[in-house]
């Protein structure tokens, strides 16, 4: 439309109002139901679930947009309700509105097969047990044909063809052909993770991309969709200690760190066998890997909740793809515990054969590993490791008080998997400990494995109340852009717990009159501290108050204190710092989620030498 007609329309007086044709009000549903190709696999296949379905076979033709079919051996469609299951907002599986409070079904709201229709030519036959043929319904773009007779097996099959055929708009937002393939392709592998006992079978333009036979356990489908040869990076997770609370069951898989990915599409969260994208559970997923992968990477999970109908609400998506809680904090807790002990009961040292440090050969490997861990030593100068300063820190906090376990205090965590017991020790380029264990050589980056040490005593410190600070006898002053001085009231409460007493002294300066006596014993500058820490508070807008808000600053006050690259160690303490990799939780990664070990197993070192 021309700027002319655009503003003839404007200055016009205004329509009145009057009631959509059928059609359009279809083809609106149609939008928020159907917005490719995967959608209306998804729709379909779910329909088939809920049917009772043990095989269902989906084809596709050009990606599915010339052709999506779905047929299934379920319970079937009596005749004489063919041409009301493609009416708007009938079905079979609600009676009335108090269904909604206990919705047990995949689909339930009945305007699935209209608004497909609305937008496809589509065609439904179907057959239940107790009929002796089958009966076949076409509708195109809305228009519905009579229900005739046709041969066909008990069961249910929709073909849709022609994809927005009546609306070419829609139908130029589609994607080549192999990207709504992909689509569909990753759909019918999630749908089937969920389902075990049902065989799925995908063809595209004749070809075979997907096999799944039925009746598997839980476990081997799992396997079969992610990849075998994932099965020694994946941990199972269930509950390892009590039982979870009555009436909420959750089975999963726990990919160990070094098999994070860069987006959360290798995240499988399932609420009654519903494939959901929900906050809570991602949120939950994401804390009990906190400190142990990279914050920009996400884990690898299986998480599948099993809870009563009415204690969730699924009624709150057009696509239900989200769900609703009634205890949103019950199933957080119950995800967060079962996660994080099957993490915390695994030793998650990689070996360089894991995935992060993969390659085409063993030396590739092994020089992927060099290579890795020489971006990972922080370029920083300063303080010195003291063995006997952490030890009777850690021996005289309260070994009760932790804010790991705080989430579900009546459970009792299983015991941490401490790493395996070492013989010997050599400080390579100090900046390396290469020592060995019962499967191999260990190779500890110093200054990771010490950060995560003071990490976790600095954790198991604030826990308890403030940090002890010592007072200064004349102000440090820090200048900084006005804008950061006038947040430093805001972060009153964070500098209160971690022993540092600040204020402003001009519109551009601070003044530092008391600062946290381990950062003192550790040797680091109070101003440099502030300005970097007024820096973190400005780029990050962390909430002052905030728990990860005061990990960040833990994770700093750590990286600050501890030994560097570079720092040479005597044999004591070299000792000392591999005793206390035993004695904290996560010793396997430094807060930063990096590793601060890793294991070239006999198994890698005979294939280096050629023995295997």
């Amino acid at each position: 439309m021309s700027l002319d007609a655009l503003s003839e329309a404007a200055a016009s007086p205004r329509r009145r109002i009057a009631p959509l044709p059928q059609l359009v009000v279809d083809q609106i549903a149609a939008g928020e139901v159907v917005e490719r190709p995967a959608s209306v696999v998804k729709e379909l296949v779910e329909n088939a679930l809920d049917a009772g379905a043990r095989r269902i076979i989906v084809e596709l033709e050009q990606g599915g947009i010339e052709l999506v079919r779905v047929s299934d051996d379920g319970c079937g469609i009596p005749a004489a309700d063919l041409a009301l299951a493609v009416a708007p907002h009938a079905t079979s599986k609600l009676r009335g509105a108090s269904d909604l409070e206990r919705v047990a079904t995949l689909g339930f709201r009945g305007e699935a097969l209209a608004s497909i229709a609305s937008v496809s030519r589509l065609s439904l036959r179907s057959r239940t047990g107790e009929e002796q043929g089958a009966s076949v319904i076409e509708v195109e773009g809305g228009r519905s044909s009579e229900v005739r007779p046709t041969a066909g097996a008990p069961g249910t099959a929709v073909a849709v063809r022609n994809l927005f055929f009546n609306t070419p708009a829609r139908r130029k937002f589609l994607r080549t052909p192999g990207t709504e393939q992909a689509r569909c392709v990753d759909l019918v592998r999630t749908l089937a993770l969920a389902h075990p006992a049902v065989g799925f079978e995908l063809r595209a333009d004749g070809r075979t991309l997907i096999d799944l036979p039925p009746e598997q356990s839980v476990r081997d489908r799992a396997l079969d969709v992610l990849g075998r040869e994932l099965e020694r990076e994946l941990l199972e997770l269930g509950r390892i200690g009590p039982e979870p609370p009555p009436g909420v069951a959750i089975w999963g898989l726990a990919g160990r760190p070094g098999v994070s990915r860069a987006s959360r599409t290798a995240q499988h969260l399932f609420v009654n066998g519903r494939a959901v994208a929900d906050r809570t559970l991602q949120h939950a997923v994401r804390e009990a890997y906190r400190g142990l992968i990279d914050p920009t990477r996400h884990p690898l999970v299986v998480v599948m909740l099993e809870l009563p109908p009415e204690s969730v609400d699924v009624n709150v998506h057009p696509a239900k793809a989200e769900v609703r809680f009634r205890d949103q904090g019950l199933v957080h807790s119950v995800v967060l515990g079962a996660v994080r002990e099957a993490l915390r009961a695994a030793d998650l040292t990689p070996s360089v054969a894991s995935s992060r440090f993969a390659g085409a050969t063993p030396e590739a490997r092994v020089s992927s590993f060099v290579e890795y861990f020489s971006r990972q030593v922080p370029a920083q100068a300063g303080g010195r490791f003291s063995y006997e300063a952490v030890r009777s820190a850690v021996e005289a906090a309260d070994a009760s008080v932790g804010s790991v376990e705080r989430a579900q205090p009546e459970q009792t965590p299983p015991p941490m998997a401490a790493p395996r017991p070492v013989d010997r020790a050599l400080q390579v380029h100090n900046s390396y400990i290469v020592t060995q264990d019962e499967e191999g050589v260990v190779i500890i980056d110093q200054h990771a494995l010490h950060e995560r040490v003071m990490f976790e005593l600095l954790l198991e410190r604030v826990s308890a109340g403030p940090l002890e600070s010592q007072r200064l006898l004349t102000p440090i002053v820090v200048e900084a852009p006005a804008e950061r001085v006038a947040r430093l009231s805001d972060l009153g409460p964070l500098l209160e717990r971690i022993g540092v007493d600040a204020s402003p002294l001009g519109p551009r300066s601070v003044g530092i009159h008391a600062f946290p006596t381990f950062l003192f014993e550790r040797g680091v500058e109070a101003g440099p501290f502030m300005e970097d820490l007024l820096h973190r508070a400005e780029e990050e807008g962390f909430a002052p108050d905030g728990e990860e808000a005061l990990r960040d600053v833990l994770d700093m006050m750590a990286c600050k204190a501890a030994v560097k690259a570079g720092d040479r160690l005597t044999e004591p303490e070299l000792g000392a710092l591999l005793d206390l990799r035993g004695d904290v939780e996560r010793s396997s990664s430094c807060p930063h989620g990096r590793p601060t070990s890793i294991r070239l197993t006999i198994r890698d070192l005979e294939r280096l030498f050629g023995r295997s």
